[in-house]
């Protein structure tokens, strides 16, 4: 069967602020939609990708009508969603035959509620879909029910049929590498500036899950049942290697923790530097997972940087978020990345529950004593299926616009603030830390390359705008005075 697979069109000024965009805008390779491709190809489909990130509207339309697709699967994320059902609303009308899915994150969350509103789309994949889409589209060939299908949520003569979920994939060396073949030009696909060395930028996930319990994160395990789920270093190795013959020269592992596994994390980094392999990488990893030796070992076999979610400077604050961590911890992991020679960056959260501004002003003071290389600040998102979401009056007020469900879009209103004071002390964040002297000479004497040049005229230009506009990062003036 003739199968497309797509994620629906967007602009980097839906997600970042027009004028900051340039040194934020990342594009990922869309490793669960790749994966999904890749099952599909060995089952010996006909698969088509079409990203919305570089196509618009009418291109990924006209590019479907012409290859008449028996099945389209639709990523969606929170942010998405209304894409997504629009995009469902215009292939219906378009192309005859089609019978469309949606997968992600938010379909997985969101479950039968997604197909609310959603008459277009057929179907949801709650989960994980490699397994789930080959067996989806194997009865739509054979033209049977759909009936009993774990991790598939249906219609059925009007009526939204909800089969049982699909046991997580245990096995994670049976999943075919992803099938970045069909990316077309790979290079396209490079994360935010002055976050890679070099490029092309593969991205890649050597274990799945995650045995935390933040309230702001979505896991398709809620209960952490399953725990993490590891991929035996001989696959990872294997992945490695086949990313560098197709050309690639970096790699970043987003796995939710790269070291959650100590003497895995430390075999990896033995094995790359043991087999020569000439790439740099970047992974994230929890600060009280790593210590002097295997930070140094990372360095030794090529990585360059690494982050850690920091999240505050503040325990009470880590507390309320279930981090698992003190902020001693913190401390202690960003001297010894540095002292290991590698980049360190360090996301922070504004707007945890019970937060104030002088919780935030302890924490960019933190922020500043700790001194990593890059740092963030993101604004707590609720996104669905997390605890913070599903429990939302214990915690603050959210936006009922699922556009604004980004790092960016203040969707989540603690008790303790309003959005405006959100929005202040988050541009105060920014100004505060990256206008130093120390940070401005170190940056400058980093410069290396012209990637390096153009990611800093664009943090330059960044900067410019937050200095200029106390309200740079508040996206709707009539909400900032308060909650929702």
């Amino acid at each position: 069967m003739k199968c497309a697979l797509v994620i629906p069109p967007w602009q980097p000024g839906d997600i970042f602020p027009e004028k900051t965009a340039s040194s934020q805008i990342n594009y990922w390779q869309p490793l669960g939609t790749l994966y999904v491709g890749a099952v599909l190809k060995n089952a010996g489909h006909d698969v088509v990708f079409l990203n919305g990130a570089f196509l618009s509207n009418e291109e990924i339309l006209e590019k479907l009508h012409q290859f008449k697709p028996g099945f389209a699967g639709i990523y969606s994320t929170a942010f998405g969603w209304k894409g997504a059902v629009r995009l469902a609303s215009d292939i219906r009308k378009r192309t005859s035959n089609v019978f469309i899915t949606a997968g992600g994150p938010y379909p997985s969350a969101a479950k039968g509620g997604a197909l609310n509103g959603a008459e277009d789309i057929d179907a949801v994949v709650t989960g994980e879909g490699e397994v789930t889409v080959p067996e989806l589209v194997k009865r739509l060939e054979k033209g049977e029910s759909l009936a009993g299908l774990e991790g598939v949520i249906y219609r059925e003569s009007g009526e939204i049929v909800s089969n049982n979920e699909r046991k997580l994939i245990d096995d994670l060396d049976s999943i075919p590498f992803p099938a970045r073949e069909l990316l077309g030009d790979f290079e396209k696909y490079l994360p935010a500036p002055a976050t890679y060395r070099r490029k092309p930028v593969a991205v890649m996930m050597t274990s799945r899950g995650c045995d935390r319990k933040c309230i702001f994160c979505f896991q398709f395990d809620r209960e952490r049942k399953s725990g993490i789920r590891y991929r035996s270093v001989e696959n990872v190795m294997e992945e490695i290697e086949s990313c560098l013959r197709a050309g690639y020269r970096e790699i970043k592992f987003i796995d939710d923790t790269f070291t959650s596994d100590y003497d895995r994390a430390m075999r990896i980094a033995s094995e790359i530097k043991r087999r020569k392999l000439d790439f740099t990488w970047f992974a994230s990893a929890i600060v009280n997972q790593v210590d002097k030796p295997l930070l140094k070992a990372f360095k030794e076999a090529g990585c360059w940087a690494i982050l850690f979610g920091a999240e505050s400077g503040v325990q009470a604050n880590l507390n309320t978020l279930r981090k698992g961590t003190t902020v001693e911890q913190v401390r202690k992991g960003v001297r010894e990345a540095k002292e290991a020679g590698l980049k360190v960056f360090t996301p922070f959260l504004i707007g945890i529950p019970g937060e104030t501004r002088e919780n935030l002003q302890k924490t960019i003071d933190f922020t500043l004593e700790i001194d990593p290389d890059v740092v963030n600040f993101h604004y707590l998102t609720p996104f669905p299926g997390t605890e913070l979401h599903d429990n939302i009056a214990k915690y603050g007020s959210m936006s009922d616009d699922l556009t604004e469900y980004t790092y960016q879009g203040g969707a989540f209103v603690p008790h303790s603030m309003s959005r405006g004071e959100m929005a202040e002390m988050r541009n105060l964040a920014f100004r505060k830390f990256y206008t130093r002297p120390r940070f401005l000479f170190r940056r400058t004497l980093g410069l290396r390359s012209a990637d390096d040049l153009k990611a800093a005229f664009s943090g330059l230009k960044s900067l410019f705008w937050i200095l200029k506009e106390k309200a740079l990062f508040r996206r709707k003036k009539e909400k900032l005075s308060g909650s929702w």
